[in-house]
């Protein structure tokens, strides 16, 4: 095992943004060097790859700096290779990001823009925030298993859209228009489902949902503000239950959503905060989840919050 590396591990994934991320990354890097960074670079080759890059690097090498190039789901493989490493505390970790993605959430809630060269000069520059991780204990073919995601998460509509971007996203197609398609071909044909929702040991719902989203930050699928109150340094969850509502009502609150007015709008929704959450689908069958892209299956969900367990640089100027 080697002593700590001052270096910047970055972590990129090519397929993002159906290749965008390929295209972009020699401009990237000549950003890097132009800023004097001290980086090393590792392509990922599959799902999942990245996680097993930076769990092993930090592990091996002793990176203590991780920056991922890439969408959402880059994020979400970054953190878990961070949070399943057992070198350093997580505490002791600084993360940073070039967004490249369809959807981009987490950069929505910090400010972040889609500009490369004024990204890499935000990682330069260091500033860091004090972030919080969400936990996830779910069950594959009836084993327990762990998921960290640092924005959000969702069931219900919200996970059906993001199976099925998922499914487009191999077929190599893209883009925001058909991300919308795909929202309403989903609403069309997605049945409601009944769950029982726990927040910090009280049930607070037990109904038919249309789509729940939960999370540390304030957007989720593709720019829908779902969470508008949440901070991401508090150790609360904020939670956003969308009920049983008819197609023609909500698709004339579409607005609301991307804007966050939809959870004073609607009287479908409900919102609850809490450290501890439980999910759970009555009768019990399959439930999926989505974090940050990844879809896990299935149900009980449950949900603790790791309080500011991690370092990400953000922009000097932001919300919080």
């Amino acid at each position: 095992m080697t002593e700590d590396n001052e270096k910047w591990l970055v972590i990129v994934n090519p397929k993002a943004s159906i290749g965008k991320a390929e295209r972009d990354w020699p401009q990237i890097k000549q950003f890097l060097e132009n800023e004097g960074i001290d980086f090393d670079f590792l392509i990922t080759q599959h799902q999942g790859h990245a996680i097993e890059l930076v769990r092993d690097n930090i592990t091996e090498n002793g990176y203590r700096k991780v920056v991922a190039v890439g969408g959402d789901g880059t994020n979400n493989e970054v953190i878990n290779g961070i949070f399943t490493q057992q070198r350093f505390p997580t505490e002791e970790i600084t993360m940073g990001i070039i967004p490249i993605g369809t959807g981009n959430d987490w950069r929505r809630t910090f400010g972040f823009n889609i500009d490369h060269q004024e990204n890499v000069k935000i990682l330069k520059a260091g500033h860091t925030f004090k972030h919080d991780i969400g936990k996830v204990t779910y069950y594959n073919h009836g084993d327990p298993q762990v998921r960290y995601f640092l924005n959000a998460a969702g069931t219900g509509l919200d996970e059906a859209v993001c199976n099925s971007t998922n499914l487009m996203k191999q077929q190599g197609k893209g883009g925001s228009a058909r991300y919308m398609l795909n929202v309403a071909k989903c609403l069309f044909k997605f049945d409601c489902i009944h769950i029982q929702l726990e927040v910090d040991d009280q049930l607070v719902l037990d109904d038919e949902i249309l789509s729940l989203s939960l999370g540390n930050c304030r957007f989720n699928g593709g720019g829908m503000m779902m969470m508008p109150n949440a901070v991401p340094n508090d150790g609360i969850f904020d939670i956003t239950a969308i009920r049983k509502v008819g197609i023609p009502k909500f698709a004339a609150n579409i607005g609301n959503i991307y804007d966050g007015t939809f959870i004073k709008k609607l009287k479908e929704v409900s919102t609850f905060r809490g450290r501890k959450i439980r999910i759970v689908s009555i009768p019990s069958h399959t439930l999926n989840l989505e974090t940050e892209g990844e879809n896990l299956t299935n149900s009980p969900f449950d949900f603790e919050m790791l309080q500011q367990s991690i370092n990400m640089v953000v922009p000097e100027k932001h919300p919080f």
